[in-house]
């Protein structure tokens, strides 16, 4: 089969990050703050996968929307720009030193009453939740292994057509290694697998940064 894809190189990367339309002085803020925290930083999203979650968010109208996973707040302020002046986003986390970052930077950006962060136990967080149908999109970043229990909590709550996104899922392209003694590989191994076959879902697997998968909950499930 031929290759459709064309192969990425730091100009070419440049050149399409100077073209997403979604960049402003906050972003550029909170992102170099954040790449003074050294290594950790890694777990900051990349700006082109923000944009295009700020896109997505956008397109199906969310309003309720859940994040596992924040970091210094870079991927929550992206998701919270796209909503409504009504709409709300649940950002869950453990870490306050990492979160007090992103809880400037929202302000920064005027979107703090958009936001409401929870710290603690993300599953324990989303097992206090309603059961209603009313989540519109989510997004999971955090331990890899349990992504799969933050996903059988959300999906419940996510209504029909609604999304859910995965950070990832190439895992710094450890998912081919089969055999892998990394405990995180492994988990976003049998995690893919078990969303290809998901009946409950449609997903596709996206090479944005480290990979993004989003699944669509089906209108049945």
């Amino acid at each position: 089969m031929d290759e459709k894809f064309t192969r990425m190189t730091p100009d070419l990367y440049a050149y399409m990050i100077g073209h997403c339309s979604e960049r402003d002085p906050v972003q550029a803020a909170l992102i170099a703050e954040t790449a003074a925290l050294g290594g950790v930083s890694i777990m900051q999203i990349a700006p082109e996968q923000g944009a295009f979650m700020t896109l997505l968010a956008r397109a199906i109208g969310a309003r309720r929307i859940i994040e596992v996973g924040t970091f210094t707040g870079y991927s929550a302020l992206c998701l919270a720009r796209a909503l409504p002046a009504d709409g709300k986003l649940l950002c869950c986390d453990l870490n306050e030193e990492w979160t007090s970052i992103a809880r400037r930077h929202w302000q920064a950006a005027g979107v703090a009453d958009k936001i409401e962060l929870r710290l603690g136990l993300a599953l324990e967080t989303l097992q206090r939740l309603p059961a209603d149908p009313i989540v519109d999109l989510s997004f999971i970043d955090a331990d890899k292994g349990g992504y799969r229990a933050y996903y059988e909590e959300i999906l419940p709550r996510t209504r029909p057509q609604g999304l859910i996104l995965f950070d990832n899922v190439l895992w710094f392209g450890q998912v081919l290694e089969r055999e892998s003694r990394d405990a995180e590989a492994r988990a976003i191994q049998a995690l893919n697998d078990f969303l290809a076959d998901d009946p409950r879902v449609e997903s596709v697997m996206l090479p944005i940064a480290d990979g993004l998968t989003i699944c669509r909950k089906r209108q049945e499930a």
